[in-house]
């Protein structure tokens, strides 16, 4: 995941992703005939760790707002564990998702996710705890689209994650402004 999220999917080569990896091309050979299969071996393997423990993280939880800060946790300690997952993704995304025919597998991945926060935020419909006006197609989107948009941050500023991912808490739970200063 490291050499291809810093040099891209193009220019990861089989000697160099072994050089990272602290063995050698022949070993990587062993177990993978080409580039392509290691790559969406890769890619298969961060999703099925990935989406179970995001899943899991959800049900754990009972209330709405549990549900959502387990999902961000869980989502914390994914990207402190795998720092490269996320700019690993985008970079096979934008060189290479066609040829590995990672298409499928992808938005598998994505619809499974967004069932997760869409279920959260069913949940908190039918409980009567989103605003005034606000409905829970309009509030899924909101959740999804925040989402979606720490997941490129991760990809583009993976250091400034973290704290990121902490404001989004505090925005969530409605305490990221001090609302008695706001006019």
């Amino acid at each position: 995941m490291r050499c291809v999220s810093e040099v891209g999917y193009s220019r990861a080569t089989i000697r160099e992703i072994a050089r990272i990896a602290g063995m050698t091309s022949g070993s990587l050979y062993h177990y993978f005939p080409n580039k392509s299969e290691l790559i969406k071996s890769t890619f298969l393997e961060i999703a099925a760790i990935t989406v179970p423990r995001l899943s899991a993280a959800a049900e754990g939880a009972d209330g709405v707002l549990d549900k959502l800060m387990a999902v961000f946790d869980e989502s914390d300690r994914l990207m402190r564990e795998y720092p490269y997952a996320a700019a690993f993704d985008r970079a096979i995304r934008a060189e290479s998702a066609g040829h590995l025919r990672l298409a499928e597998e992808s938005d598998t991945i994505f619809s499974s996710f967004d069932e997760v926060m869409a279920g959260i935020i069913e949940q908190a419909g039918r409980e009567g705890m989103l605003g005034p006006g606000v409905d829970v197609a309009t509030a899924a989107a909101a959740i999804l689209a925040l989402m979606r948009g720490l997941y490129d941050h991760a990809a583009a500023s993976p250091g400034d994650y973290h704290a990121t991912m902490g404001a989004v808490k505090l925005l969530v739970r409605g305490t990221l402004f001090d609302y008695t200063r706001l006019t």
